[in-house]
């Protein structure tokens, strides 16, 4: 890939893609928003890959924007919107692909690193980690997503209170308050991240994919078109797909269930 901001490896059913400008601390710009966006289409064309890990390299998951270059940005409200058009569409393309998205938070994950975070379908964190809002330390505003992804996480309370103070927590706290899946020492992080992903890239596919829609759809449905929704996918996956029956039949016969590939 000619990408400068990332790099993306395949190894089997797990993808790991890491951004890649340390010395920015992982700036979320224009540029990178392209390149992750042609990354997660990637990732999504790439025959077998079930589950993506997404992190980022030296001190920093992503500190988020590139703030100087905001400056020239946000004199243009034309290109202002189409920047944030762009990243709000790469979200939501992480939250509808079919894909498994884990964040391994490995060092600073503030303002659109966060958003980038709050996409993901798990995320697991070091403990040194700093993640936060952040924004309103610079006068600023999320404008992907964060000021509705995160409340729907942690709640209204805690999220205002992230939101309007700027405070950042490590990755024990993050833990604490269902932020983040699970919190470990750095040195461990990619391991946790990737015995996360072996365990689920040993279910079947069809069954993560149609797991992650339930969830992600009927979120933002009311209540009862979000029941009918599920029992409406439910019947459909359990009388078609082969996989449910399978793991019945694997389990009556105390064996691995050996899910269709896809």
């Amino acid at each position: 890939m000619p990408d400068q901001n990332l790099t993306l490896a395949f190894d089997g059913a797990v993808a790991t893609l890491t951004l890649a400008r340390p010395e920015k601390l992982n700036p979320i710009d224009w540029s990178t928003v392209k390149e992750l966006r042609a990354a997660v289409a990637r990732i999504g064309a790439h025959k077998g890959v079930r589950i993506a890990i997404v992190t980022g390299a030296g001190r920093a998951f992503s500190a988020g924007g590139d703030l100087a270059r905001y400056i020239e940005l946000f004199k243009s409200p034309a290109e202002t919107q189409g920047f944030l058009d762009a990243f709000n569409d790469l979200l939501r393309e992480i939250e509808r692909s079919p894909v498994i998205y884990l964040a391994a938070v490995n060092g600073a994950c503030v303002a659109g690193g966060l958003e980038l975070m709050l996409a993901c379908d798990l995320a697991v964190a070091a403990y040194e980690a700093k993640i936060g809002c952040g924004h309103v330390n610079f006068g600023v505003l999320p404008g992907a997503g964060g000021s509705q992804r995160l409340p729907r996480a942690i709640g209204t309370f805690r999220a205002k209170h992230f939101m309007l103070t700027g405070r950042l927590v490590d990755g024990r706290e993050a833990e604490r308050i269902g932020l983040v899946n699970e919190a470990v020492p750095l040195n461990q992080l990619m391991d946790a991240a990737r015995t996360l992903a072996s365990t689920m890239a040993e279910k079947s596919p069809a069954g993560l994919r149609t797991m992650k829609r339930l969830v992600n759809a009927g979120i933002e449905m009311p209540l009862e078109t979000a029941l009918r929704f599920e029992i409406d996918t439910v019947h459909a996956y359990l009388t078609t797909h082969p996989d449910a029956m399978e793991g019945l039949v694997a389990f009556r016969d105390k064996r691995r269930p050996q899910f269709r590939p896809e």
